[in-house]
């Protein structure tokens, strides 16, 4: 009796011990790491003033001279596709926790961290560029961490009226005689000033992305990181679009936005995030994972 006490016990301790093991082997859920690299096509691009000599310079297909001294947008709405086609959303409703600003000129923005992401081998990653038309409000009370975020004062990825968020605000020059280019994008409200009742949706700026991942991400054991190469150079010589800037207060102007229509603004948000179309992905690719 005793001896069969002895292999129960030792029976139940191993059976204790594999099941931790496998436990630990095999986690119900990990992180995955979304990492951006910012580029004129292949290179990763350096910001500066109109006088810098060490800012990325990129010429588009028109023959412009162009760079950037500030470069931020949103991403939101990220959902993660299993090999076998399910999506698994990640906070698609909590701004909060599932929607980040990448700002250039903050390293620490270009990696943002998925946490508890189920396990599962994933092959394909879909999140929007901006955010979609029924979260697109300024709202402090439901999404504070998202609102400062967005709100803070070296950010500014807030309309001046209106309430809703820029999607994209990118800042430069242009040309050799470096004038100012101020492009901004975002979902539009048509009204009166200062008074809300009176506003309705006017463009939506939103665009929904989908990218194949080079190889397939393996979340459980592994805390894969996905790099995703936004390439500012399509913002002029896109696949929708060959956009000249132009400085002026003609409806064909573009340079600045306090004088390009939202006819013209249409035209850079299709070139960054596609069309929604024929062109799911814009300036977005997935260069590698790293699992």
């Amino acid at each position: 009796m005793q001896n069969l006490k002895k292999y129960l016990l030792l029976s139940i301790t191993a059976l204790a011990f594999v099941s931790c093991s496998d436990n630990d082997d095999n986690p119900v859920a990990n992180n995955v790491t979304l990492e951006f690299n910012n580029t004129f096509k292949n290179t990763t691009i350096v910001l500066g003033n109109a006088a810098s000599t060490s800012a990325t310079t990129n010429t588009s297909a028109a023959g412009q001279v162009h760079h950037f001294s500030e470069l931020k947008y949103v991403i939101s709405n990220i959902r993660l596709v299993k090999d076998n086609g399910d999506e698994v959303p990640y906070n698609v409703n909590d701004l909060d926790k599932g929607a980040t600003v990448i700002d250039q000129a903050k390293t620490a923005s270009l990696s943002y961290v998925l946490s508890n992401v189920p396990s599962a081998t994933y092959k394909q990653i879909k999140f929007g560029l901006g955010i979609k038309a029924e979260q697109n409000t300024l709202d402090q009370v439901r999404f504070p961490n998202f609102y400062a975020l967005a709100g803070a004062n070296d950010t500014a990825m807030m309309w001046e009226w209106g309430s809703g968020y820029r999607f994209t605000k990118i800042e430069g020059f242009y040309d050799t005689d470096n004038k100012t280019m101020s492009i901004h994008t975002g979902s539009t409200v048509e009204g009166t000033k200062d008074v809300p009742s009176s506003y309705t949706q006017g463009v939506n700026a939103y665009r929904d992305i989908t990218l194949n991942l080079t190889t397939n991400a393996v979340v459980g054991s592994k805390a894969p990181k996905i790099k995703i190469q936004a390439d500012f150079d399509k913002m002029l010589s896109g696949k929708s679009n060959t956009i000249t800037l132009s400085t002026g207060t003609g409806m064909n102007d573009n340079a600045t936005p306090n004088v390009h229509t939202a006819a013209q603004m249409v035209k850079f948000v299709d070139n960054l995030g596609g069309n929604g179309s024929s062109d799911i992905t814009g300036m977005f690719s997935v260069t590698a994972v790293e699992n």
